[in-house]
């Protein structure tokens, strides 16, 4: 949405975590005329009910859609609808924010004014406010949340995988990918799409859009031994960074050097430490079966991994199975979704040699400290979302690698 469009308007900005107080910040410098109001889900359960004094509203994107009675638009509408830089858009199940960052890092490397937006980075209107001209360039990680109401397309999309996410909020499995899809939906014939050619959505995407699809490279143009990421997923996020690269026409070297020096993200398969014989992982953003199967077959030995969290009805079976198959002896299992992981393995009669159930990770920690075998991988990959017992993936992780420091001398 144009800046014009909001002059003189009563706008009620609803949400005000990270994106609604960038919004706000934003728009009380750049449209002076708006009255501007906030509510948030904080206020209490009838927080919605005076949005009809308004003339607009700015949502963000955790708030669902049809709450909204009166026009809005979005603080993503807002940016793509001002910005002069050129946008480079990047989705998927997982594998999103690594991807933007390496993304990021090889244009910073080529000397181009990056900014890294969204999700990972600053709020895109944040940055909205010090651009210079048309040589910005924004890597933008996109939601689903995002993208379900966008109306607008970036110069570049990247879309790194599919796969069941956000069923809670989408309502199934077709309506989280309309929502996915949607990036490239007012694509144009001198827009890109660039996507992982291993999921058979994103090349039947590929066939029907009017952007120039470009499937990841297949190779990679420099040796896969300066990659400093564990997991074949890993690799396929670095041949997606590498492919937006080779659109740029950045040389093979400048991306190898970009890629040498990369540090992996927080949370992100992030080795917290080797402690009394065991390699502990700190994998806590991986939280559906899809993501958790990718850490485990990062490794030759897993000895403990901890699973379970808030319950969004996910199939464990081949998840279940790839447990079986690598043998892992110690599992912790956290409600609410441990319950159905224990029904998983029962159901194939997989028995771990050891099992603990509880809401604790203090307790969780403990356990792997007691019966892990030496010279293995303590893994926390949950493959599943955390609410049910912690804030985020972020406060879970914390708590773990927090728990492995403190018992690494005590047990």
């Amino acid at each position: 949405m144009k800046l014009e469009l909001l002059k003189g308007k009563k706008i009620l900005i609803v949400g005000f975590g990270q994106e609604g107080k960038a919004s706000y910040a934003f728009l009380k410098q750049a449209v002076p005329s708006a009255r501007l109001a906030v509510v948030d889900a904080k206020d209490g359960p009838l927080y919605l009910d005076t949005q009809k004094q308004y003339d607009i509203a700015i949502k963000s994107p955790g708030v669902a859609k049809h709450l909204i009675s009166i026009p809005y638009t979005t603080p993503t509408n807002i940016f793509f609808g001002n910005t002069r830089g050129m946008i480079i858009g990047v989705t998927g199940s997982k594998g999103k924010s690594t991807t933007a960052s390496l993304i990021y890092s090889i244009l910073m490397a080529a000397g181009t004014r990056a900014h890294l937006v969204g999700n990972i980075g600053n709020p895109a209107l944040s940055e909205l406010g010090n651009e210079t001209g048309t040589d910005d360039i924004y890597i933008y990680e996109l939601s689903s949340y995002q993208l379900d109401d966008i109306a607008y397309c970036p110069h570049i999309s990247v879309i790194t995988n599919f796969f069941p996410e956000h069923m809670d909020y989408h309502g199934g499995l077709e309506a989280y990918w309309e929502a996915k899809k949607r990036i490239v939906v007012h694509a144009q014939t001198t827009d890109f799409l660039v996507f992982n050619p291993a999921y058979p959505r994103l090349r039947q995407l590929a066939k029907q859009t009017k952007a120039q699809a470009v499937p990841y490279v297949s190779q990679l143009p420099f040796n896969e031994d300066s990659i400093p990421l564990l997991g074949q997923h890993n690799k396929e996020n670095v041949r997606g960074a590498a492919t937006v690269g080779k659109i740029f026409r950045i040389s093979d070297s400048v991306m190898e050097r970009a890629v040498k020096d990369f540090h992996p993200l927080p949370h992100r398969l992030e080795l917290v430490g080797e402690y009394r014989g065991i390699s502990f992982y700190d994998d806590a953003i991986s939280t559906t079966p899809e993501s958790t199967m990718c850490a485990i077959q990062s490794f030759t030995s897993v000895g403990a991994i901890c699973l379970g969290g808030q319950d969004r009805g996910y199939d464990f079976s081949e998840l279940s199975r790839l447990i079986a198959q690598k043998n892992i002896p110690v599992i912790v299992l956290f409600p609410d979704s441990g319950n159905a992981i224990a029904k998983a393995l029962e159901r194939i009669g997989y028995r771990p040699v050891h099992l603990l159930v509880t809401s604790d990770m203090e307790e969780g920690v403990r356990f792997i400290y007691e019966h892990t075998p030496k010279g293995s991988v303590a893994l926390l990959s949950t493959a599943s979302p955390s609410y049910s017992i912690w804030k985020n993936f972020e406060e879970k992780g914390r708590l773990f690698q927090k728990f492995v420091k403190q018992y690494s001398d005590n047990v």
